[in-house]
């Protein structure tokens, strides 16, 4: 019995957190530029020519430089994905997409670290990462200062 009221503790806490990160001005702001992203006309259109684009050069990489118009699409790709990149609203949700990330990497960080400072916890965030300690097989040849 004291092992489910335990659980149902920690599921409880679990809410808690969660509805503070959704209540977060990051989840809000996130939100904000999700809505300006989607909607903005300039910016789908930005996005689908990408896309169309991606999707040709897909098909131009399964022959790679042998294909005719292997230049041509390497460089439209390029071109398109740059101005995609400088989009304010897509420049804008990516900056909020990787504040909001960094809060659930701090989370994730926080909770693993407080049942076990050998637990790791997979942020994909070299700041955090780096404070975890390396269990070895990194193939680094022992570089990185694991043993």
């Amino acid at each position: 019995m004291l092992a489910t009221i335990e659980g149902i503790e920690i599921l409880d806490h679990a809410e808690q957190i969660a509805a503070m990160i959704i209540d977060s001005e990051e989840a809000e702001y996130y939100r904000q530029c999700l809505y300006r992203l989607k909607h903005n006309k300039d910016t789908q259109a930005k996005i689908r020519s990408f896309v169309k684009m991606k999707e040709h050069y897909e098909d131009v990489q399964r022959f790679g430089k042998y294909h005719p118009d292997y230049k041509t699409v390497m460089k439209s790709v390029r071109e398109l994905k740059r101005e995609m990149d400088l989009d304010e609203n897509v420049a804008e949700f990516r900056k909020a997409e990787n504040d909001l990330q960094a809060i659930l990497d701090e989370v994730s960080v926080l909770i693993g670290h407080s049942v076990s400072n050998q637990i790791k916890v997979p942020t994909g965030n070299p700041f955090f990462d780096n404070s975890s300690s390396c269990g070895g097989g990194c193939g680094s040849g022992g570089s990185c200062g694991c043993s």
